[in-house]
């Protein structure tokens, strides 16, 4: 009897089961990563919202207390557009079982390039230190879209990542130019700004574009992708260039007298090591490979001993690992990053120290980079400038690090697969594109490729007004007194060139805004408020005026006369040159009165061309309008 029940309740219990397990459960609709609590949606413009689910299912938004349906297609796709809707919140937005809570209607504006929008808050920081101490803003909201790439074809998503509210914390890694132009726009508004920050240090346009864009007119772009498809091969490849840098590094590390003797300590005698200045070549010869020691010895004081301190020491090529005293104070792994290291309570002796940089180079010659700041910061006010005297050693001598292979982000399309085609078609008010150091080997088709980026990207995101605005290179390297055959002024004119053409395209001239040591300039407030203004036309629709720029072009006798299309600052320029019909280019006397500018030369008695602030960097340059704006270099 016993036996019979428990068989039928073992029976009735499996039968249960088989029940459960046939009953559909529920699906979960599925969003993209950039529907999160706290993100902010484009205010004045339909909205779209879209995901996956079951196919046929259906599904409810609810946003402010109204619903709106529909169901997903064969393949489980579904959109909803949002009407449009006036700035303001927080909100709350549901779909199906899901709540996103915090939503804010505002300005959304997409931050994208290479490593110049990707500069953050803590690389320029001593630039504005006050402000940004100051300042948190709870109505702007961050989203970092994550690297990635993809050879194959368009992923659905981005890797996980957040929106976050603006402050010190949240912005310290995140976009300069992003954050001064979301809090520029939400003073000049009054209304919640997103920020998108989708960009990749040293990446070209192409890795930024469609192939199917691309496969017209530069179809070896499309084809180059296509031979990194195999992911076999390239795992493989990563794994021999990681296996090989590693074995490149103990061989280092195990042969190194100065790690074997201590040349990092206080107490290391140094007195044989020759001495050097840090400006002068540290080595023989173009190349060094291996490592390199310096030492300094700086005397400290009974009123600084044992303090804390802030060592800055400028930016270097190219790997670092810098000791105070013995102690690891901080290390980098390439040049670009500044050098600002922190020094602990108690690491600061009374008298003697000793400063010590263990270089490592792959490549090139290791070197300090001038015009940067070399110095013990104690407090505000209270620092030591380090002199510029070191004394010197080779370490361990090495060959080249076998290796090679393809940087994968660098590929065409690769970028805007991963990390641009997921975003669409989520509804932006402006694009913010800041990029073309690594094109300037191939200026000449930068124009092109530009203008196929602007109308791929406002296809994608179903936006054909779509506004942009493209900052120029700024001004970058040695400067020279002769006209110069420069790559940077041709992309320059690129750049110019395609933002005239296209009447949902502004211009931001950073002419004046580089540094000749640093590809990275730190005035990245200056370049957002430039971004502002010119989102100030195109989105805002006021009566701005920009960068000055030529609308007319007359050749009177020995003269060339330029009609600008605003008034300048009237003075001598420099930086101006003509040529005559042999195409020869030569410095020229230049005067800017009213709107216009007269330009002369004389060893041009005919002259046929007229170019402005032709250079790497024309750092003499000084053709500004009366609004304060420098006008962009030129060819005409």
């Amino acid at each position: 009897m016993i036996i019979t029940m428990l068989g039928k309740s073992m029976k009735w219990a499996t039968l249960s089961l088989l029940g459960l397990m046939v009953t559909p459960m529920e699906a979960k609709v599925w969003m993209p990563k950039i529907f999160q609590d706290g993100m902010v949606l484009q205010r004045g413009k339909p909205m779209a919202i879209w995901g996956t689910a079951d196919p046929k299912e259906l599904v409810t938004v609810t946003f402010k207390k109204k619903g709106y349906q529909t169901t997903a297609d064969e393949k489980g796709q579904w959109r909803i557009t949002l009407p449009a809707t006036k700035a303001g919140g927080p909100y709350a937005l549901t779909v199906n079982e899901q709540t996103i809570n915090d939503v804010m209607i505002g300005d959304v504006w997409l931050c994208s390039g290479q490593s110049n929008i990707d500069v953050d808050i803590e690389r320029v920081y001593p630039q504005y230190p006050d402000e940004i101490d100051a300042y948190s803003n709870p109505n702007i909201r961050l989203f970092r879209v994550q690297t990635m790439t993809n050879t194959h074809g368009h992923s659905k998503d981005v890797k996980a990542t957040e929106w976050r509210k603006l402050d010190k914390k949240n912005a310290w890694k995140f976009s300069a130019v992003g954050y001064f132009l979301a809090k520029r726009m939400y003073e000049q508004t009054g209304v919640p700004q997103g920020i998108i920050c989708n960009s990749l240090g040293g990446t070209p346009i192409e890795a930024w574009i469609e192939a199917d864009s691309l496969r017209k007119d530069f179809p070896h772009y499309v084809a180059q992708t296509a031979f990194y498809q195999d992911d076999e091969m390239v795992a493989a490849w990563a794994k021999a260039n990681q296996l090989s840098s590693n074995r490149w590094n103990k061989l280092l590390d195990d042969n190194d007298p100065g790690l074997k003797e201590g040349w990092n300590t206080l107490n290391y005698n140094d007195k044989g090591w020759r001495k050097v200045n840090q400006y002068e070549p540290l080595v023989k010869g173009n190349s060094y490979v291996g490592s390199l020691w310096l030492r300094k010895h700086i005397h400290v004081d009974a009123a600084h001993a044992g303090k804390s301190a802030r060592l800055l020491l400028g930016t270097l090529y190219d790997m670092d690992y810098t000791f105070v005293n013995g102690k690891e104070v901080g290390r980098t792994y390439y040049q670009y990053p500044p050098r600002r290291y922190q020094i602990p309570e108690g690491l600061l002796k009374e008298g003697d120290n000793v400063i010590t940089v263990r270089f490592i180079n792959k490549n090139g010659v290791p070197h300090f980079i001038k015009e940067k700041p070399y110095q013990l910061i104690f407090a505000p006010g209270d620092t030591l400038k380090l002199d510029e005297q070191w004394v010197i050693a080779a370490g361990q001598t090495m060959p080249n690090c076998p290796g090679g292979g393809p940087s994968i982000q660098n590929l065409p399309s690769t970028l805007y697969n991963a990390m641009l085609y997921p975003l669409h078609p989520y509804t932006l008010a402006g694009v913010v594109w800041y990029q073309g150091e690594s094109n300037v080997g191939k200026a000449g088709e930068y124009g092109d490729l530009l203008r196929l980026m602007l109308n791929n990207w406002r296809a994608v995101m179903e936006q054909p007004e779509l506004p942009f605005a493209i900052v120029q290179l700024a001004n970058f390297m040695q400067p020279t007194e002769l006209p110069q055959n420069s790559q940077w002024a041709r992309l320059r004119e690129a750049q110019r060139t395609v933002a005239a053409q296209d009447e949902r395209a502004e211009l931001v001239v950073a002419i004046d805004l580089g540094e000749t040591v640093d590809i990275h300039p730190l005035r990245k407030k200056e370049v957002a408020q430039r971004i502002g203004q010119a989102f100030d036309r195109l989105v805002g629709k006021k009566k701005v005026t920009l960068s000055p720029a030529v609308i007319k072009k007359e050749v009177n006798g020995e003269t060339i006369v330029l009609t600008f299309d605003q008034p300048l600052r009237q003075t001598t320029l420099n930086e101006f040159e003509l040529a005559g019909a042999d195409g020869r280019f030569y410095n020229a006397e230049a005067e800017a009165k009213g709107t216009q500018v007269v330009v002369r030369c004389p060893q041009v008695k005919q002259p046929q061309r007229v170019r402005y602030a032709w250079k790497n960097n024309p750092i003499k340059a000084n053709c500004y309008g009366i609004n304060g704006l420098p006008a962009s270099s030129f060819e005409y």
